[in-house]
């Protein structure tokens, strides 16, 4: 009798021992050499042995599927990056502080169910749109290289770091993001960039888009921006904090004339990366001169050599009579009369506007005396 009883309790035991299903070989043989399932592999593991598990690494495993990942209910940080994912079930793990789920074949991210989420790295993906609405707790969210064409983040108050290269955006709200100190938004199709509330901002990374203008004058601790090919006509830099900055690049902004600065010669001695036809200004007064500068107004000349130390030669069609050079101050700084060639030598080094006649037509153009 004793011995039919132990028999009966060993097979209650057994079979009412609770297992998880894991489909993926290599899910579960990743799980073996962590040592919370033994050899050989058969399609599951204990439930015990995962269900307090709080730390997962399973990357770069040539995993497709991560069934299974439901019963790890006390999971905190999991990292599944570089695997074959086609989809990605989290909705169970609550308790998910960190998740990187970057380089897999994701079209879809369901993260309403993990509202302790601090970390998301997701880039290089295929999704499509992505809602973190629930997700306050959020101070880092990397979502480079998908196909995001929107991103509501006006919950998401407490993000500190936010990439989003390379992706389908046509708009980018941020107003609401003021904890914000780095942003990445190159290579998308945004047309306009309202970083006046991010005073916190100190990297601005928007390259490759299609703004038009851009005012970083409320950026008080920025100290790099990089705004590389996009088609802006203004740019406002005047934060008080220029010579602190340690990366500033505009160039590929052909329609870019005038970059306000703090202080103008500081910036056209420090900061290189601008295009030729753009100019460092103090303020409104210098650019409206600079505004003049190359534009023709019917006579046709050329000026040469451009920059120049010493002498400024003026060649064309027609003889000029008269020839006055301009500061940006609007200052009348040289005159001449019937002459292809103006001494410059005792002029002060920055950008001056050289304006000349035939007595019937005139143009103006913009020189830098070096």
């Amino acid at each position: 009798m004793k011995k039919l009883m132990l028999i009966f309790l060993g097979f209650t035991t057994v079979g009412f021992s609770q297992t998880t299903e894991i489909p993926d070989p290599n899910f579960e043989q990743a799980l073996i050499d962590l040592g919370y399932d033994n050899a050989p592999i058969n399609g599951s593991v204990p439930t015990a042995n995962i269900s307090e598990v709080t730390l997962l690494e399973v990357y770069d495993k040539n995993i497709s599927s991560l069934d299974g990942i439901e019963d790890f209910t006390a999971l905190n940080y999991l990292s599944c990056f570089d695997n074959q994912l086609i989809s990605l079930d989290v909705t169970n793990n609550a308790a998910l502080i960190q998740l990187n789920c970057s380089g897999n074949q994701l079209t879809s991210l369901d993260v309403s169910n993990n509202p302790a989420l601090d970390f998301l790295s997701c880039n290089t993906n295929q999704l499509t749109s992505l809602n973190i609405s629930q997700n306050t707790a959020l101070t880092e969210l990397d979502c480079i290289d998908n196909q995001l064409t929107s991103l509501d983040l006006s919950n998401n108050a407490a993000l500190t770091n936010l990439k989003l290269q390379t992706n389908q955006l046509t708009s980018l709200d941020v107003s609401q993001n003021t904890n914000l100190t780095f942003l990445n938004c190159i290579n998308n199709q945004l047309t306009s960039l309202d970083v006046s509330n991010n005073t916190a901002l100190t990297y601005l990374t928007c390259r490759f888009n299609q703004l038009t203008s851009l005012d970083i004058s409320q950026n008080t601790a920025l100290t790099a921006l990089d705004c590389i090919n996009n088609q802006l006509i203004s740019l406002d830099v005047r934060n008080g904090n220029n010579t602190n900055f340690n990366i500033f690049y505009s160039t590929f902004n052909s329609d870019l004339i005038c970059i306000f600065v703090d202080d103008a010669d500081w910036s056209a001695t420090n900061w290189t990366n601008i295009d030729s036809a753009s100019t460092f200004v103090n303020n409104e007064a210098e650019c409206d001169i600079l505004s003049l500068g190359d534009n023709s107004l019917v006579l046709d000349v050329n000026i040469y050599p451009n920059p120049t130390a010493n002498y400024l030669f003026i060649e064309g069609n027609k003889n000029p009579l008269a020839i006055s050079i301009y500061n940006l101050l609007g200052t009348e700084v040289v005159s001449e009369f019937n002459t292809h060639k103006i001494d410059v030598s005792e002029l002060s080094k920055g950008v001056y506007i050289i304006n000349v006649s035939d007595g019937v037509s005139q143009t103006n153009k913009k020189f830098i005396k070096n």
